[in-house]
C-alpha cells in the first residue's frame, strides 16, 4: 500500500514537473495558440525512438529509385513548409518477412511521426502508382501532420489519460471512472481526428503548390484511391481505413483551391465507398 501511494505521489510530481515546462505558442499552420508540453528536442527524441521501432518491424526498402524519388520530392515540400527547424527523413517501407509480403507490400498508405520522420509503404507505389504530383501531395499531407503537431497533441492527450487513470485508482468503489477513461483513451489512439486529416489535406495542397507541383494531384490521387478501395476490402492500416472518405476530402481540397463544389461532391460525402 505504501508503494502504491508513493508511486502515485512521485509519478504525479514528476508529471507536474514535466508539464511545468509547457508553454503556449502560435502555430502559423493552424492559426491558433496551442499548449505544447514538448520542446523540439524532446519531439525529435520521441520521433527517433518510434522510428527505430518501425524500422525493426518493417524493412527500409533497398529500391534506390523509389527512395531517391521520395526524398527528392519530400525535400522540395519541406523547403516551403511552416516548420523548417526540423530535419526531415523520408523512407519507403516494405515487408521484412516473406509471409507478410502480400499484405504489407500492398498497403496504400504513408505515415508521419513527431520530429520529422515520414514513411511510405511500398504498396503506395505497387498499387496506386502515383505521379510525381500525386506523390508530392501525399508527402505534403504527412508533412502537414508534423507541422500541425498532431502526433504531439495525441501524445499529450495520452499523458493526461495516464495521470487521470492513476488518480481514478485512488477513488474507492468507482470502477466506472476507469472504464470511462479507458474508452476515451481508445478513441484517442484510434487515429487522427477527421478535423486533423482534413487540415493536413489543406496544408498538403498549399505546400505541394508552393513547391511547384500541381495541387490537383491530391484530387486525382483520392479518386484513384477511391477506385482501388471499391475493388477490394480495406486493409487494417490502409489510407482508406485511417482517413476520412475520399469524397469528403475531395470537397475540402476543392474548397482550398477555390474551385466550385458540385452537387455530386455534396451527395458523395455521405455515401460509403463500398457496396454502393
Amino acid at each position: 500500500m505504501f508503494f502504491k501511494k508513493s508511486f502515485t505521489f512521485y509519478f504525479l510530481l514528476s508529471t507536474l514537473y514535466f508539464m511545468a515546462g509547457c508553454a503556449t505558442e502560435y502555430n502559423t499552420a493552424t492559426q491558433s495558440e496551442e499548449w505544447i508540453f514538448h520542446s523540439v528536442n524532446k519531439e525529435i527524441k520521441i520521433g527517433k525512438s518510434v522510428a527505430m521501432q518501425i524500422e525493426r518491424t518493417y524493412k527500409v526498402s533497398e529500391n534506390s529509385y523509389l527512395q531517391a524519388r521520395v526524398k527528392a520530392i519530400g525535400e522540395k515540400i519541406v523547403g516551403v513548409c511552416d516548420r523548417k527547424e526540423l530535419v526531415y527523413y523520408f523512407n519507403v517501407l516494405e515487408a521484412r518477412d516473406e509471409k507478410d509480403r502480400k499484405d504489407i507490400d500492398e498497403e496504400v498508405n504513408a505515415m508521419a511521426l513527431p520530429g520529422g520522420y515520414i514513411y511510405c509503404f511500398k504498396g503506395l507505389f505497387n498499387v496506386a502508382n502515383p505521379t510525381d504530383d500525386e506523390l508530392a501531395c501525399v508527402l505534403a499531407h504527412e508533412v502537414g501532420h508534423i507541422v500541425a503537431k498532431h502526433s504531439l497533441k495525441k501524445l499529450q492527450g495520452s499523458m493526461a489519460y495516464m495521470v487521470m487513470r492513476i488518480l481514478s485508482m485512488q477513488v474507492p468503489n468507482a470502477p466506472e471512472v476507469g472504464y470511462g477513461l479507458d474508452a476515451a483513451f481508445y478513441e484517442l489512439m484510434m487515429g487522427y481526428s477527421r478535423e486533423d486529416e482534413l487540415l493536413a489535406d489543406r496544408l498538403g495542397v498549399r505546400y505541394a503548390k508552393a513547391a511547384g507541383y500541381d495541387p490537383q494531384g491530391m484530387i486525382t490521387f483520392l479518386e484513384k484511391l477511391q477506385a482501388i478501395n471499391r475493388k477490394k476490402p480495406l486493409r487494417p492500416f490502409s489510407y482508406g481505413k485511417t482517413h476520412p472518405y475520399a469524397p469528403d476530402r475531395i470537397r475540402v481540397v476543392k474548397e482550398e483551391l477555390g474551385e466550385g463544389i458540385s452537387f455530386k461532391d455534396y451527395i458523395n460525402i455521405e455515401s460509403r465507398e463500398h457496396g454502393r
